[in-house]
């Protein structure tokens, strides 16, 4: 074990769906249009040729990038969960090595749904562009995200750090406050607030994700950080909230709980977010109501956490 770090971390898995990692619209319509059959001749016919990014390719690709900056842990991991045969699977693995992107594990369906597997490749978040096997893990208490159709490419630049953004209720803490909010308003909301200020959150659907991260700052700042007085974390972890004060200290108590002690928080009061997210640029913005993502997905990759009273009622 290396001198200043307590333990060997915890591997950090995240499963992707091929169509939210590569842009492969137009093969999905294909497949809507005329069937599995046309869509297999397709990729079979074409699987020398490179797909495009996907909405969810910044951050795959930062992510595993990271890996080399935690070396010699390498405590992350990305597999893929695809519903595609294995035999159209080769134009996938042949664009992973396109973009030398380590990705080698994972299952291929043939049409069937993925989400049997998340358990069995313990899986920290799963990406999906597909809405039923997103809802299916969420429903689970699995820790899923729909990627929608956007923004596809961040540009390169100086800053190497891997820049996630969350919202906080209903995303990493569970939605009880917005409940209050949605049944009294801003008065019941803050009256809700104050008489739990002790008690952090519960838990939401992806504290596990969140915690793991948290553990990753502080595994980053054992190995590089003690003796640099220069140290630039390899995370930017930012919480954007629609909250405003007083309501932060309960937030911060709970982010604490999470293990959590470095983080950059936001609060809007209700603002727009869409012009902060801009500022951050962040590699992937995780929201569990549709009506920020609709403003979002343009500029930033943005992902839907369909959990809590706003995806309760919503149909499929």
């Amino acid at each position: 074990m290396q001198e200043g770090v307590e333990k060997t971390p915890d591997e950090l898995v995240v499963a992707i769906s091929s169509r939210a990692l590569f842009d492969l619209e137009e093969e999905h319509r294909l497949f809507e249009e005329k069937g599995y059959s046309a869509f297999r001749d397709f990729q079979l016919a074409h699987k020398k040729d490179v797909l495009k990014p996907g909405v969810a390719f910044p951050f795959v690709r930062r992510l595993l990038s990271l890996n080399e900056r935690f070396a010699p842990y390498r405590p992350l991991r990305v597999v893929v969960l695809s519903r595609n045969s294995p035999e159209t699977a080769q134009r996938f693995f042949y664009s992973c090595r396109h973009y030398e992107l380590p990705i080698l594990a994972g299952a291929f369906t043939s049409g069937h749904s993925t989400f049997p597997y998340i358990r069995p490749f313990n899986v920290s978040l799963f990406l999906s562009a597909n809405r039923e096997n997103v809802k299916r893990a969420i429903e689970a208490g699995l820790p899923a995200g729909l990627v929608l159709p956007g923004h596809k490419e961040i540009e390169d630049d100086t800053d190497s750090s891997l820049r996630i953004a969350f919202d906080f209720d209903g995303v990493i803490a569970g939605d009880e406050s917005e409940r209050a909010f949605q049944q009294g308003g801003l008065a019941a909301f803050h009256e809700w607030e104050e008489h739990n200020a002790e008690r952090p959150h519960q838990a939401g659907p992806l504290r596990g994700l969140f915690e793991k991260l948290s553990s990753l700052q502080r595994l980053d700042y054992d190995l590089h950080g003690r003796d640099d007085p220069y140290f630039h974390p390899a995370l930017r972890i930012s919480i954007v909230t629609s909250r405003g004060a007083p309501s932060e200290e309960r937030l911060i108590k709970t982010l604490k709980t999470f293990g959590m002690s470095a983080a950059e928080l936001v609060l809007l009061d209700g603002l727009n977010k869409r012009p902060v997210l801009e500022a951050i640029r962040p590699h992937i913005f995780f929201d569990d109501q549709l009506r920020h993502l609709e403003d979002t997905a343009s500029v930033v990759p943005s992902v839907l956490i369909p959990f809590g009273i706003h995806n309760e009622t919503k149909a499929e």
